[in-house]
Parts: structure tokens; sequence; C-alpha cells
């Protein structure tokens, strides 16, 4: 029977303070991803809209390269064209998040913010399972972090 002395929730809080900026980094990735995963899809469009709108031109010109990898339009790097051509991309809308939220995130992190914000913007929306599997990941991360990372 394993033992567990702190809730999921916290451990991951207690590996992002404990590791070093590189590791935090792609902590707080892998929880933008999952926060993506439990968005509902009818939920999508707003989050995407959200993002897409705090993007700088450089975050837009990318995001747009990768619709052009889609070939469903033309693509132009600003913001309307990518919220009209959002529903045209059917299952590939919610990897369309993940990558104007990572966008977001990358900037949010590089401005300085702290990532207590961040996660307490995205750790109430995940389920109790996905953030069961986030904390074990988060202990990986740690470890490897621990143990000799170009940190």
């Amino acid at each position: 029977m394993p033992l567990c002395f702190i809730e999921p929730r916290e451990a991951i809080r207690v590996v992002a303070e404990s590791v070093g900026r590189e590791a935090r980094r792609q902590l707080l990735g892998e929880l933008v991803r999952a926060w993506v995963d439990e968005i509902p899809d009818d939920e999508l469009e707003v989050h995407y809209a959200k993002a897409v709108e705090d993007l700088d031109d450089d975050d837009l010109s990318m995001l747009a390269a990768w619709h052009a990898s889609l070939e469903i339009a033309t693509p132009i790097a600003n913001k309307e064209f990518l919220m009209r051509a959002f529903n045209q991309l059917g299952k590939h809308r919610r990897e369309a998040l993940r990558i104007a939220a990572g966008f977001r995130g990358d900037d949010v992190f590089d401005s300085g913010a702290s990532e207590e914000q961040a996660l307490d913007a995205v750790l109430p929306w995940l389920s109790n399972e996905r953030t069961i599997e986030l904390a074990a990941e988060a202990v990986e991360l740690y470890c490897w972090d621990r143990l000799g990372s170009d940190n």
C-alpha cells in the first residue's frame, strides 16, 4: 500500500518551487498541455481567442506558419485570420490552442511572472486523475533536475 503525505496539486507546487528554471519551464508546459486536454470542446474557441489576443507579432507568425503546414488556407499572421481559421482546423483545434497557450506561457515565464500565478490559473481546471499523472511527471522532472541536468 503506497503512502501519500501530500495532495497531488500541492506536490506539483512543491516541485515547481524546488527545481531549476528549465525544469520549471518544462513542468509549466506540461501543465498547459494538460489544461488544454481538459477543456470541453465547446469552450475551445473562447480560450483560443484569449490566447491569440495576447500574442505578439512573432508568435502570430509562428502560429500562422503552423496553420500553413495543415494547408487549410493561405495563412496571414494576424489575429483575425487565426480566429476565422480556428473552426476549419477540425481535429487540430486543440493542438492550435496548445501552441497559442504555449507561446503565451513562454512570454509570461520570460517576463518573470511567478509560476504561482500560472499554477493558480491552471491547476483548478484539471481533473483529479490528470493531476495525479502530472504529479508523477513532476517527481520524475524533479529527479532529472537534481541528478544533473544543464540547469
